[in-house]
């Protein structure tokens, strides 16, 4: 066994450990359950199942010999266990492909989430106890624990999780006891988020298409196994199982016939280590063009959104934004400007009141986020460019007024900027812009960015290209698609796409039967699992390197690189 420290996504060091480590060997990355930590997992990793795998565990952040503090956002570990797939990559040379993931409990939770957020090309997944609803025993408990971070900020909650809750072993039972690193404790926020994030997997779990092998325990007093099974149901993959241990409990790797478990574990993983990897197409996900279907077919617009649709149209005015929102579409440039400033105003008071309130829906406040992702993949880009010593040409192919845009020509005034929009009066105001600034070597076209013929009009020759908030307007992965092949038909070789995406979203009902759009219908979106979106992109050769994504998991950024020869 060998040990070290990788550099996470915030720059914060992680505790890892390594075990039979060979080149060319299929991998396997474990990740321990809540209050525990790799060392723990020693004796399954040299155990005689698992030897002909490479054998990765981290200590999670707050966890072991990880002196990085806990983090109060579960979004998080899953950004952590992201960061690692990519340093086992640079440090041992693995491929994602070649990488199966062994998770309990939260840890569990982890796994899922990073299969439906980032979408990694793993060969596959087992699911020991995954923590998606925990059983907080007490009623009322999730209500009480969200009241006390409220009162008082940092609060930390005793787990009432005893070794025997665990395992029937008694050996396993004292060790578990006699261990000075594990955590008696958790963090009440995190525990908070963590149930968000349970319950939005659990509902959304057609948007993971990995293969999946759940062991649930049959006598699991720590978790609800109905939600596990939900789950597996939902999985869009025609390789998953689903198995009930007899008379198990919650610490699986740790019970008694652990040994049995690991066998099912590497019979799985085999199978999912053997099998062919599918081609990219542009076949959507059928639960997501139902959602649209539905969306458009009127279905669940209760009396709810009638009323706030109805309260928006007579006093909305009197906040500004909504004001933007209603007369220019709450997706246009002007409208997502304004959310940008995040400046609250309004008529008599109330009007500011309400814009406040407004402006921090959990939608705006992503979109800011996104914002703010944008420029950071931005940013990598450009440097890479500046680093190779070529000239920085973005194209946005649906710029709205242009906004993130002048930050980067602010920062970068010798960089080569084309704006395309449909939108004339977005164009006006990025324009004005402009000339107020009279910045160089910037300009807006006005073509239809789903026309293949519009990138031979714009005369230009991109090394960035930015796809930013359009795909989820349109449910068509063709038409999608007509647009990342104008890109790359007009790119440099070696040049970037940054492109975004919405693989879910809390409010889609409300925004799609209360919000109008810039053409004054109703604002309804397909969203596209991020599984689906870098499916149209390896589709049109664009290959995935780096992501981004908000804590709520609404807003994805990513940036791809456009691998032909031009």
């Amino acid at each position: 066994m060998n040990s070290g420290h990788f550099t996470s996504f915030d720059n914060q060091d992680i505790f890892y450990r390594e075990w039979n480590y060979q080149p060319q060997q299929k991998s396997i990355i474990m990740i321990h359950r809540g209050h525990e930590h790799s060392e723990r997992l020693n004796d399954i990793a040299q155990s005689a199942q698992f030897s002909k795998y490479n054998i990765f565990a981290f200590d999670l952040r707050g966890h072991g010999l990880t002196k990085t503090k806990t983090s109060s956002v579960f979004m998080d570990y899953v950004r952590d266990l992201d960061a690692f797939s990519k340093f086992l990559y640079s440090k041992y040379d693995v491929n994602i492909s070649d990488i199966f993931v062994v998770a309990n409990s939260i840890g569990g939770v982890v796994a899922s989430a990073w299969t439906h957020d980032f979408a990694p090309k793993i060969a596959g997944m087992a699911l020991l106890a995954p923590a998606f609803r925990i059983n907080l025993i007490v009623p009322l408990a999730n209500e009480m624990i969200t009241l006390g971070t409220k009162l008082k900020k940092g609060l930390i909650i005793k787990s009432y999780v005893k070794s025997k809750m665990l395992t029937h072993d008694p050996e396993q039972q004292k060790a578990y006891d006699t261990d000075p690193l594990i955590s008696r404790s958790i963090d009440a926020e995190l525990l908070i988020d963590l149930a968000k994030a349970g319950k939005r997997l659990v509902e959304d779990a057609e948007a993971i298409n990995t293969p999946t092998f759940i062991l649930a325990a049959e006598k699991d007093h720590v978790v609800f196994n109905k939600d596990q099974k939900i789950f597996h149901d939902k999985l869009d993959t025609d390789l998953k199982n689903y198995e009930v241990l007899p008379d198990f409990f919650h610490g699986i790797l740790f019970d008694s016939g652990r040994e049995k478990v690991y066998d099912k574990i590497v019979d799985f993983a085999e199978k999912c280590f053997n099998r062919s990897p599918k081609q990219p197409n542009l076949s959507p996900d059928s639960f997501s063009v139902k959602e649209y279907q539905d969306l458009q077919n009127n279905i669940g617009n209760n009396l709810n959104f009638k009323l706030q649709k109805l309260s928006l149209g007579n006093i909305g005015k009197i906040s500004d934004g909504m004001a933007i929102g209603l007369q220019y579409g709450f997706d246009s440039g002007a409208s997502l400007d304004y959310v940008y400033q995040n400046k609250p105003s309004g008529k008599f008071g109330f009007g500011k009141m309400m814009d406040k309130n407004y402006l921090n829906a959990i939608g705006w406040k992503g979109i800011r986020i996104r914002k703010q992702h944008l420029l950071q993949l931005l940013e990598q880009n450009i440097q890479i460019l500046k680093q190779q010593g070529r000239p920085i040409k973005i194209l946005d192919v649906a710029g709205g007024t242009g906004n993130y845009l002048f930050d980067i020509k602010k920062k970068y005034p010798e960089a080569d900027i084309v704006i395309n929009e449909f939108v004339k009066s977005n164009i006006e105001i990025g324009e004005k812009v402009i000339k107020e600034n009279n910045y160089q070597h910037i300009r807006f076209t006005n073509f239809d960015c789903f026309d293949p013929e519009t990138y031979k009009k714009l005369d230009f020759e991109p090394n960035i290209t930015i796809v930013s908030g359009i795909l989820e307007l349109f449910g068509d992965n063709e038409m999608a698609s007509k647009a990342i092949r104008g890109v790359t038909s007009i790119s440099e070789k070696n040049s970037y796409i940054v492109y975004t995406g919405q693989p879910w979203h809390p409010q889609l009902k409300m925004i799609a039967y209360v919000l109008n759009n810039h053409q004054n219908k109703d604002w309804i979106m397909r969203r596209r699992s991020q599984k689906e979106l870098d499916r149209v992109m390896s589709f049109n050769a664009v290959q995935k390197d780096s992501m981004l994504i908000d804590d709520f998991g609404i807003f994805t950024v990513s940036s791809g690189k456009i691998n032909i020869l031009n």
